[in-house]
């Protein structure tokens, strides 16, 4: 029973990941396949191949997005983008979503942004407890009129599924920057510290 039971958690250490991973990308594949949609009807290429094939709607949305791209990257393009923006922004509970949106999706996705670019060590929930945090910026509006120090506004992500977190802004100086990526910052959370990364180890304070 002993080596059944060793063979059974060993053949689970090899096939779970392979099968998350294969699932995942499932999801994924099908989701942008759905892109195929925009196009008619007479252009589906189910109709013009006679069978469905897999991964073309990630094609297509690869080439929406290096199209949109290629446009918006000139003048004509910026200002057909600040048009559309200004049409958006006046059109009420649309200009409330989209302006969020829009400001989250530049923060992340922006070459010169710098949110969740740094790993930093915190005491969470309590002091003698420690966690990994992702900075996102710097606290902004009237919060700074409050706050008479340094501070950094931090995400902590939760364990096994990061999208889930808490936002709390603290003193540059309570937190330990880490010589790691956020990747592997990342990883770290979501293996709940069974992955541990090759960075040096650090001596807590």
């Amino acid at each position: 029973m002993a080596a059944l039971r060793r063979w059974l958690f060993a053949g689970l250490l090899v096939l779970a990941p392979l099968g998350i991973t294969l699932w995942v990308l499932q999801w994924i594949i099908g989701t942008l396949d759905q892109t195929l949609l925009i196009l008619p009807m007479d252009w589906q290429p189910d109709r013009l191949l006679g069978y469905k094939v897999p991964g073309l709607g990630v094609l297509l949305a690869l080439a929406i997005l290096l199209a949109v791209g290629a446009i918006t990257s000139n003048f004509v393009g910026r200002k057909l983008v600040a048009w559309s923006d200004a049409i958006l922004h006046r059109i009420p509970v649309v200009r409330s979503i989209y302006s969020s949106v829009k400001q989250v999706s530049d923060t992340l996705f922006s070459p010169s942004g710098n949110a969740f670019r740094t790993a930093v060590l915190i005491e969470w929930p309590r002091p003698g407890m420690w966690t990994i945090a992702l900075v996102t910026g710097t606290p902004g509006g009237d919060v700074i009129n409050h706050l008479s120090d340094d501070y950094v506004s931090v995400y902590v992500p939760t364990t096994p599924n990061p999208t889930g977190g808490y936002f709390v802004m603290l003193r540059r100086s309570d937190c330990i920057e880490l010589k790691m990526s956020v990747d592997e910052a990342l990883r770290y959370v979501i293996s709940m510290g069974v992955v541990v990364p090759s960075s040096p180890a650090l001596n807590v304070r």
